[in-house]
């Protein structure tokens, strides 16, 4: 079973209780990440070897047959990969000037978003939407745009990326400093859009205890579904117009209590059910449960190397 997707992603296995993986894992800050966790609870695993796609993009197509199954941390109702918290938990993630080796550690960021989130209580806030990103998808640009035509109203400018060359990457204009995520705190609405796949940012943006707005609902993390629009988020189509995101924008500041209890909400949310505890809790009971449906007892792989 494991042979045929072997390509799709990095082979481990676990065997009497240590973890081994194949020598060429094709991003190897998101294996450290993985490996974090699954270090953590191999003691209290059985015999198993499983396929871990490291790559942002899902492998394993509804329309495809004679498959077997393969996790992947993000994907959309086009894909059948199982689910598993992203490697960005502890290590990797995306790197940008501010942070070089990815955002990481999210345990560090639990604490110094909760001390940004007191230090720009919702009162203190700017009553403005913001947003730093690079162009990865032309779903952001009525955002930027927005922002051109009504700066009182969002904040939102385009950052470099690797593939930057000129300003038609960034909209026409030069390309905005990076913002650290402690700062994005300052304001009362914070948008997340996709990247290539899930963005990273989202469960970040809660813990400043400002209103996300979520655009578009394709790409899901494991924990997405347990976030209900209007309840923790407020909902954007993932092609909304200027007008469309203007609308919104307006009813937040005029009413400003519902725009709270939201923001609240969002927050108590990710802080109360998104621990490390949690993350490492959620892949042992996964793995737990994919263990039991294994038709066969793993043998060690020589190829692998010890973890």
């Amino acid at each position: 079973m494991i042979d045929r997707i072997q390509d799709r992603g990095t082979k481990y296995q676990i065997i009497n209780h240590k973890l081994y993986r194949q020598s060429n894992c094709m991003f190897p800050s998101r294996c450290a990440g993985i490996e974090h966790f699954l270090s953590k609870i191999i003691s209290k695993l059985p015999d198993l070897e499983i396929i871990i796609n490291t790559r942002d993009w899902p492998q394993i197509s509804r329309n495809m047959k004679d498959v077997g199954p393969v996790f992947s941390f993000s994907k959309t109702d086009d894909y059948v990969d199982i689910m598993y918290p992203a490697w960005s938990f502890w290590e990797g993630g995306p790197a940008i000037s501010i942070y070089p080796t990815g955002l990481g550690r999210w345990d560090n960021h639990r604490k110094s978003l909760n001390n940004a989130a007191k230090k720009f209580p919702w009162k203190k806030k700017q009553s403005r939407g913001f947003f730093r990103g690079s162009r990865t998808s032309h779903e952001r640009d009525a955002l930027i745009l927005l922002s051109r035509d009504a700066p009182e109203l969002v904040d939102a400018q385009y950052t470099k990326n690797q593939a930057w060359k000129s300003k038609a990457d960034t909209l026409g204009a030069d390309p905005a400093k990076e913002v650290s995520l402690e700062e994005h705190c300052k304001y009362k609405y914070l948008f997340n859009f996709r990247g290539v796949a899930a963005s990273f940012r989202l469960k970040h943006l809660f813990l400043c205890k400002s209103l996300v707005f979520h655009v578009g609902n394709d790409w899901i993390e494991f924990f997405y579904s347990h976030l209900k629009p209007w309840v923790h988020y407020i909902p954007i189509d993932r092609m909304a117009t200027q007008n469309d995101i203007r609308i919104l924008l307006n009813f937040v500041q005029n009413h400003d209590d519902v725009a709270q209890d939201i923001a609240d909400r969002g927050y108590q949310f990710i802080w109360d059910h998104l621990k490390m505890s949690d993350i490492t809790c959620y892949w042992l009971q996964l793995l737990k449960m994919y263990s039991e449906l294994l038709k066969y007892k793993p043998k060690l792989d020589p190829t692998l190397i010890a973890i």
